[in-house]
């Protein structure tokens, strides 16, 4: 999700949340109230600080997640998403997609767009 979209989705996120925490999740970071934000990476160049969604913890390995949801900027976020996959890719961490109902195939026509395919993502 971008950072417009944040207030607009704060609901799912936090529903997302929720269910990582039940799935066994722990160290959460998240852009929401009650938890610590996570690292944010500067676009050398521009000023567009990429922040993951979030960010937990799970048998000692990172995981970030983003949440697929419809947005006005497909671009900004197909970029962010690439960015997350090469940085988890790198540094032997973990990255999902989670996604609600309504968003099945936005999201899926994103990932085929950037050529992750192979990423399934968590249906909330």
């Amino acid at each position: 999700m971008i950072y417009t979209d944040k207030e607009k989705y704060s609901d799912i996120l936090n529903s997302s949340l929720t269910y990582l925490e039940n799935s066994g999740f722990e160290n959460i970071k998240a852009d929401a109230e009650g938890y610590e934000t996570p690292k944010s990476y500067l676009k050398k160049g521009s000023e567009i600080n990429i922040t993951p969604d979030i960010v937990a913890e799970k048998e000692g390995r990172t995981h970030y997640f983003e949440l697929s949801l419809k947005s006005d900027k497909p671009k900004l976020l197909k970029s962010k998403w690439l960015f997350l996959n090469t940085l988890s890719n790198l540094k032997s961490r973990r990255f999902k997609i989670i996604t609600t109902r309504g968003h099945y195939k936005f999201t899926q026509e994103m990932l085929e767009d950037i050529h992750l395919e192979d990423k399934k993502p968590i249906k909330i």
